[in-house]
């Protein structure tokens, strides 16, 4: 195995994309938990998450594994990596202020001082572009996440420009590339 990554996946209509990223960290060799926020679930549901990593997925900040830890903490100390793809304007401004009232925002908030983070945005271009985004991006660098992407192209809403999810083997890559 090459690390454990907990794959966070929010709210955005490349959620599905996710699935392939994921397929794609387990073929090569990480061991990949998802946790899925409530938002994620409106495109897509744990099931083919699960299916592929072989894990069950994390859905709520309550969930409970086997043993007595919550999932959420249990996960967090045991992550090489928070991997979130995609990472709404939501998500970063959640992360950026130290909320933790989902399952993802516990986990970032409890993870393991060695533990990488790495964050591939998706959102209207406007969305990426706004100062408040902008602001919370700097304040999580500042905090050592890394990013990956957006890239341009044509957006879901119709617009053309920057916000799209970053190419998943490229995401693959890179993720894998910080665990050595």
């Amino acid at each position: 195995m090459r690390g454990k990554i907990v794959l966070g996946v929010s709210g955005s209509i490349a959620a599905h994309r996710a699935v392939d990223l994921a397929s794609l960290l387990v073929k090569a060799g990480a061991s990949v938990h998802v946790v899925m926020t409530a938002e994620a679930q409106k495109f897509i549901t744990p099931l083919p998450f699960q299916t592929l990593s072989r894990n069950p997925v994390i859905t709520d900040l309550y969930d409970v594994e086997e043993g007595w830890k919550p999932a959420h903490i249990e996960l967090a100390d045991s992550a090489d990596m928070l991997l979130i793809a995609p990472a709404t304007a939501n998500t970063l401004a959640k992360l950026a202020l130290g909320l933790a009232d989902d399952a993802l925002g516990g986990i970032a908030l409890a993870l393991g001082p060695k533990a990488k983070l790495l964050a591939a945005p998706a959102m209207n271009g406007k969305m990426w572009l706004h100062p408040a985004t902008q602001e919370n991006v700097a304040v999580l660098k500042k905090r050592g996440m890394k990013f990956i992407g957006p890239e341009k192209g044509l957006l879901s809403c119709g617009y053309e420009g920057i916000g799209r999810l970053w190419p998943v083997e490229k995401i693959a890559r890179e993720a894998m590339s910080l665990l050595q």
